[in-house]
């Protein structure tokens, strides 16, 4: 994809959605990062179906502890690898009321140093929460940086870096989400829905379909 096409192709997106937002469900930075941290391995409705029983009883680093590890895991046993996920969670909050006064980080370095939360998950906090310019590369992102030509990569690093130098800056805070929901519903893994999609014409895979 050359510059042209990448205007375009966000532009579009843009067009199509002006206001993407994450499909995972909260109310303050902390519940957005528990979702993230719970959403490994895991689909964002299954962690809203988690998180829909566990907010309304413990939705802060000290009620989470006052919980306790037993009844998180029972609360969100329905999400996989809810043993691990459920201990660095305790971990975390204990981290976030001992090193940062019971608040959520703002930087990535620092985001971090918390169990369970590493650069993809720190990139949602920093982008949904605070507005940073960052791109988590999911499964979604990476096969979308590769398949259409906009960041082929060996790596989730290698295409995060690509996509923030590529994408034009008036774009870069909502790349993140408009990649995703287009990688979720439209660019799918097994059958991309090419006769569908609104950017096919700026894609290198459309071009290599028809060539």
């Amino acid at each position: 994809m050359n510059k042209a096409q990448i205007e375009h192709f966000f532009a579009t997106l843009q067009a199509a959605n002006p206001h993407p937002v994450t499909e995972l469900e909260y109310s303050s930075v902390f519940e957005l990062l528990v979702a993230v941290l719970l959403s490994a391995q895991a689909t964002d409705v299954g962690v809203n179906k988690a998180t829909r029983k566990l907010f309304p009883v413990a939705n802060t680093p000290q009620k989470i502890l006052d919980l306790g590890l037993d009844d998180l895991e029972s609360t969100i046993k329905t999400i996989g690898l809810y043993h691990s996920k459920a201990k660095h969670l305790m971990q975390t909050c204990q981290m976030l009321l001992e090193q940062f006064n019971g608040e959520v980080p703002r930087t990535r370095a620092e985001l971090e140093t918390l169990p369970g939360v590493g650069r993809k998950t720190a990139n949602v906090v920093l982008n949904s929460a605070f507005g940073e310019p960052t791109m988590a590369v999911d499964t979604h992102i990476f096969r979308m940086g590769n398949r259409t030509g906009l960041a082929p990569g060996k790596t989730p690093l290698e295409v995060e870096l690509k996509l923030l130098k590529r994408i034009p800056p008036p774009y870069l805070v909502n790349a993140h989400h408009w990649l995703i929901l287009h990688g979720r519903y439209v660019c799918q893994a097994r059958k991309p829905q090419c006769w569908v999609c609104s950017v096919a014409m700026d894609c290198d895979y459309k071009s290599k379909t028809l060539a």
